[in-house]
């Protein structure tokens, strides 16, 4: 789809229900998240998420849905080392059907990213916002602003691309800075509050379809005006893919 310019159009989702919409929809990517312990839980933060909770979870939306690629986070603290990482994918592969994992982090996560690579797990970087960081950063907090800053999220996007991995996630990082990035890599890159320049776009489907409380300023309630969920997420699709989604306002 990178090659062809066409955009790929993701969501979140927790269960079988959200899922087979979202692929009647023509959703491309389902992300089964650690948004969950927040959107689902109540949590503050995503870090009380445990393993079983996403193998849970993601098994669930395996049953759903067939045909969007399943991408499932690999929660916090499971992969602090190379053999830990490799237990808990194997784990979400075997037992809730992930085709590709994600893990959060730049330079210090490439001997992770090369290790599953080589074991034939697909892998999913993120930079730019990390939710599992969020008390070493100080909040929800716009990344790579400064010169510094954003030199350092283009080289760790180069060397986990390196490393081995198949797609980039970019959170909360400057429109410019995305597709920067975006253009100096070979695989695709999916943003969420990263701009339209990315090669797709990820939203939390509670967050879109207005169930939050606090709704991200880069993001768009696509319930409003729809009959029902399955046309949010359809019409989700159609704005990612004609660039209607996201707009300036949607943007830093």
């Amino acid at each position: 789809m990178k090659a062809r310019g066409k955009k790929i159009a993701a969501l979140t989702a927790y269960d079988a229900s959200f899922a087979s919409a979202m692929e009647q929809a023509g959703v491309d990517v389902i992300l089964v998240g650690d948004s969950l312990g927040m959107v689902v839980q109540g949590q503050q933060t995503t870090l009380p998420v445990t393993l079983e909770q996403m193998i849970y979870h993601a098994a669930a939306v395996r049953r759903g849905a067939a045909k969007p690629l399943l991408l499932v986070d690999l929660p916090f603290m499971t992969y602090a080392s190379i053999r830990q990482a490799e237990e808990t994918a194997a784990r979400l592969v075997r037992e809730a059907g992930a085709q590709m994992v994600k893990l959060e982090g730049g330079q210090h996560r490439v001997d992770v990213v090369r290790a599953l690579t080589l074991q034939d797990i697909p892998v999913c970087a993120h930079l730019g916002l990390l939710p599992q960081s969020i008390h070493r950063l100080g909040g929800y907090k716009v990344q790579g602003r400064d010169g510094r800053s954003a030199q350092r999220l283009i080289d760790d996007a180069l060397l986990l691309q390196n490393a081995g991995a198949s797609m980039l996630v970019l959170e909360c990082v400057p429109a410019i800075l995305a597709s920067e990035i975006t253009q100096a890599l070979s695989i695709p890159t999916i943003g969420i509050g990263a701009g339209a320049g990315c090669d797709g776009q990820v939203l939390v489907s509670y967050d879109m379809l207005g169930l939050t409380t606090h709704c991200p300023n880069f993001c768009k309630n696509f319930l409003t005006d729809a009959h029902g969920i399955r046309e949010a997420f359809t019409r989700y699709v159609a704005d990612v893919r004609d660039l209607r989604f996201p707009a300036a306002e949607h943007c830093y």
